[in-house]
């Protein structure tokens, strides 16, 4: 089982050894997409910044696990490396892959996320821009999502920070019967760090 939980969750990853141009390339076509998606462009315009995972993987099979890299960004400045790491127990079956942006209102959310090992609580909830139809997913473990038209025709209905942050994803692919995002931890390596 836990061979299978790993070949599955390498296949969602899309693990790739790429050039640095193609990762540029990457977080290139993410942005575009949470930037063509509707109500984001007033966090574009007003965060302090943001962390942007172009693709994170999640597989399980009643425990599951995601894995994803990105880069951090403080007043349009790359400053650093981000990693997301989950650990998910409970009614899962399938994998999925999908972008994930976290917008930092302030000095001290963006502090607070790149202080070492950051994880968000319970409360935390992240917006699915989806083709028409918006869903919320608690990172406390309860969740529903939409059917996604994926990240050429995203769009969405609402958002806001919480505590300094909100959360974006896009479905990029893959069926899952589960989409919370409970657990999420992540450390930051500043650039030259």
């Amino acid at each position: 089982m836990t061979r299978t939980l790993l070949t599955t969750l390498m296949l969602c990853l899309g693990v790739s050894f790429g050039t640095a141009a193609l990762a540029d390339d990457k977080y290139a076509e993410a942005l575009d997409a949470f930037e063509r998606a509707g109500e984001t462009d007033a966090f574009f315009a007003s965060a302090y910044g943001y962390a942007l995972f172009p693709t994170i993987g999640k597989g399980g099979i009643g425990i599951g696990g995601a894995h994803g890299k990105g880069r951090v960004y403080a007043q349009g400045e790359y400053v650093g490396d981000t990693t997301m790491t989950q650990v998910t127990v409970g009614f899962q079956l399938g994998g999925q892959a999908y972008s994930q942006i976290i917008f930092f209102e302030d000095q001290r959310a963006f502090e607070m996320f790149t202080s070492g090992n950051f994880e968000f609580s319970a409360q935390a909830t992240a917006v699915a821009i989806t083709a028409g139809v918006s869903a919320e997913a608690s990172t406390g473990g309860g969740a529903s999502a939409g059917a996604s038209g994926g990240q050429h025709n995203a769009s969405t209905v609402h958002g806001g920070y919480r505590k300094g942050m909100a959360i974006f994803t896009i479905a990029k692919g893959g069926l899952m019967y589960e989409a919370s995002l409970g657990g999420q931890k992540f450390s930051y390596t500043p650039l030259g760090g």
